[in-house]
């Protein structure tokens, strides 16, 4: 029973440390390629952006959580983007999915 309820932790564990990546592969990546900009810029891109003014992972993830959940031009750390592709629309997802993202895409490593 023990080794039962240890491999449900470990299990869920695994899958809550992936879930912002599911979330990412499963959404974000129809506009954001990894590498390059399609409908919207690469998410290298962004995450090199966001770091360079927020490099600590709290202010990292909470300011692009607040922002995707209301994107707005005005607090856009990429103005050029939305020049080029339009102001991302509103989604719809709730804060703490997206902050599962941001938590993956801090610390995401792509090759190139």
């Amino acid at each position: 029973m023990k080794r039962f309820f240890g491999l449900i932790f470990i299990t869920t564990t695994l899958s809550a440390s992936n879930l912002g990546e599911t979330l990412f592969q499963g959404n974000c990546v129809t506009c954001h390629a990894i590498q390059k900009a399609n409908s919207a810029p690469s998410i290298q891109a962004i995450q090199t952006r966001y770091k360079e003014k927020f490099p600590t992972k709290e202010d990292f993830v909470s300011f692009m959580a607040q922002w995707i959940l209301k994107p707005n031009a005005k607090t856009a750390l990429m103005p050029e983007a939305i020049a080029q592709y339009e102001l991302m629309p509103i989604l719809g997802y709730d804060k703490e999915s997206l902050e599962e993202i941001a938590r993956y895409l801090y610390d995401a490593t792509w090759q190139p």
